[in-house]
């Protein structure tokens, strides 16, 4: 399968590709990326632009013509998102629905878009510009140009997640920053990140599109995780936009929610199946990381 990646350079993006088992195209902005994902994978054509340049993006699918599309550009960072709402919603938003456009164009049989817990119930403007994401994919699903979404939570050692930036302090001898003792997070890591892509794909290209893909991840608190980089641990306060628990599926999603196995697929509509999950499942519900899996989860 040939599988065009938007954002292809970041985390996700190269979770999927480190697979190896596709035909994988990257188009993304920035250039040194790029240049470090042509020395790790030769293999993989990359396009410099940005989701925003919709010419660009039509002038790609077109080039390309990927089997399947997976979106995974976006501006995350809360904070940073809080402080520039139009830049956040400029690419989140008017990118996504450019994503879209160009894959109706272009007759693209799959696009997966991915989507964040921040999303459910959302209280900051990256979960909302992620709320919208959301419904434009899944109101934008045709019989013929099929649109997923997964909703992802914090994966591990990503790109600017707090992992990598307590390690450093650690290296360095410093002292760890935690806005919130009582904070609860859901988390996974990246390669189930990348797995949890490809059973949307999978699911869709079976079964159609029109569903918010998860699973039932479990969770940590952030004071026991942090410990277990370092005791040295300084309680700064919340960021703008943070809650203290996060919401994977919410009260009014659940009656149109199923579960096959451990994996939660969210509907637009209710429908008669008998498999649906029975409550909320978020950050409370969640079963927590034992200490070993902690531990494994950031010394790997």
């Amino acid at each position: 399968m040939k599988i065009l990646i938007t954002g292809g350079t970041g985390t996700v993006g190269k979770s999927l590709i480190k697979l190896n088992d596709n035909e994988y195209i990257n188009v993304s902005r920035n250039e040194e990326k790029i240049a470090e994902l042509k020395r790790e994978h030769p293999e993989v054509k990359s396009y410099v632009g940005n989701i925003e340049d919709k010419g660009l993006l039509l002038r790609v699918f077109k080039d390309v013509k990927p089997d399947a599309v997976v979106h995974a550009a976006a501006m995350k960072h809360i904070d940073l998102m809080e402080k520039n709402p139009i830049a956040g919603c400029n690419i989140n938003v008017m990118g996504s629905l450019n994503v879209v456009e160009a894959s109706i164009i272009n007759d693209i049989p799959i696009t997966v878009g991915i989507s964040t817990d921040k999303a459910c119930l959302a209280e900051s403007v990256y979960g909302a510009s992620k709320y919208l994401m959301e419904r434009v994919f899944m109101n934008s699903n045709n019989d013929t140009n099929r649109f997923a979404l997964t909703r992802f939570a914090n994966v591990a050692h990503s790109t600017g997640s707090v992992l990598p930036f307590w390690l450093k302090l650690k290296e360095e001898g410093k002292t760890l920053k935690l806005t919130d003792p009582d904070m609860n997070r859901l988390i996974f890591t990246q390669f189930e990140a990348a797995q949890l892509i490809k059973r949307t794909i999978k699911w869709t290209e079976e079964y159609g599109g029109g569903f918010i893909k998860s699973f039932k991840m479990k969770c940590v608190n952030m004071w026991d995780l942090a410990m277990t980089v370092s005791d040295k641990i300084e309680v700064v306060g919340k960021r703008p936009g943070e809650k203290t628990d996060e919401d994977l599926v919410s009260e009014n999603e659940v009656n149109r929610t199923y579960l096959y196995g451990d994996d939660i697929h969210i509907r637009m509509e209710e429908n008669k199946q008998d498999n649906k999950l029975t409550e909320p499942y978020n950050s409370k519900s969640a079963k927590m990381m034992t200490e070993e899996e902690m531990k494994e989860l950031v010394w790997g």
